[in-house]
Formats: structure tokens, sequence, C-alpha cells
């Protein structure tokens, strides 16, 4: 049984029970408590949130990478296009770990000096790059979604996944605004019913 452990309303831990819904894959939700106890820190020295725990003694976290590990080991699936699409491929790994690499690394700071950093401090240079690096992104997102219905054409996929989970922190946590076609793209992910599934699994229900 795959089991997966993550903060109550986690949006990380949200892309690994979205994907696990949208695959069929039944899994268990471990909710962990902040500061972590000493047990999980035993069974996840690098910490953070989400992690899973698979059968074969896998242990793996980061959220990208658990997302590509899933579709690997329990694919093939729609969602992680094969070799016979190089193009859809090279699109969904892109804006998939761009989720991380650029929208979660910018974020991640954002939130640091919002949250935690001296009032001096919460405006800096630095924060006013950050939000100029976010606005640029999300434009680029914008204009890599454009008419299609998702990031990589016809097909949904772990970019949209990766993506819309990644919108959710940035307007959830800091109160950032998005291009409005990248609204309206949330939206309507949020209608799947697989997305609903999920997001009561990770408040609860």
């Amino acid at each position: 049984m795959i089991k997966v452990y993550n903060f109550a309303r986690g949006a990380r831990g949200l892309r690994v029970f979205w994907q696990c819904e949208e695959m069929g894959l039944p899994y268990e939700v471990k909710v962990l408590p902040f500061p972590f106890p000493d047990d999980y820190q035993a069974l996840n020295p690098a910490g953070g949130v989400p992690f899973l725990e698979d059968e074969g003694g896998v242990a793996i976290n980061e959220s990208v990478a658990i997302m590509l590990y899933l579709a690997e080991r329990y694919g093939p699936t729609p969602l992680l296009p094969g070799k016979d699409d190089p193009s859809a491929l090279a699109r969904v790994l892109q804006m998939t770990v761009l989720t991380e690499a650029t929208l979660g690394g910018s974020m991640n700071t954002l939130m640091a000096a919002h949250f935690v950093a001296p009032e001096a401090d919460k405006r800096n240079w630095s924060v006013l790059g950050l939000e100029d690096r976010m606005a640029h992104a999300l434009g680029y997102v914008s204009d890599v979604l454009g008419d299609q219905p998702y990031l990589a054409g016809d097909t949904f996929s772990l970019a949209d996944i990766a993506v819309s989970t990644a919108l959710g922190i940035w307007r959830g946590a800091l109160n950032g605004t998005i291009p409005d076609r990248l609204v309206a793209y949330r939206e309507r992910l949020a209608e799947r019913p697989a997305y609903q599934r999920a997001q009561a699994r990770s408040t609860g229900g």
C-alpha cells in the first residue's frame, strides 16, 4: 500500500493524492503535525513533506520526484506521455519540473519573507526581484497554455496537476495574482472528480 505523509491541507502532498486518484491507485494518508515528531525525522532525515513509502522498500520525498515515480512504476498512464510522442513528453516534463524549480523555489523564499522576516526585510530587494520573477513565470505558463485545454494540448497530464497546485500556493499563501487565463484554467481543473476526492483526503474527509 502506498503511504503518503503530508501536512493537513498541504498543497504539495495534494499533488500526490490527486495523481493517485486520477490513476486509481489506493493510498493511505498520514497527517503530520509541525514540528515533526522524532519518529518521522528518523524515517525521513531529509525532512519536509510530502514523503512517500511504497512496497519494495521505496522511500522518496520531493513532490515532483514522487509524481514521476508513480507514473513510471504504475503506468503507463496518460498523465505522462510515452516516447512515441516526444514533443508532449518534453512539455509535460518541463512544466512539471518548472513548478518547483522556478515557481516553488521563488515562493518558498517569498513565504519566508512574508511570514518570518523582520519588518524591515519583508520588502527588500530580493523579495522584489522574486516577485518580478514570479510574474514573468506565470505569464510564461499562461502563454504555454494559450487556447489549449491543458498544458500539453488535449490531454490532462502531470504538468496540470503540478501547475494547478502551485497556483493554489501562490494565491492561498501569498494572495498572489495570476493571469485571467490561469484563473479559468484552475477553476476548470478543480471540477475534476479526482481533484475533489483528493481535496477531501487532504482536508481529512
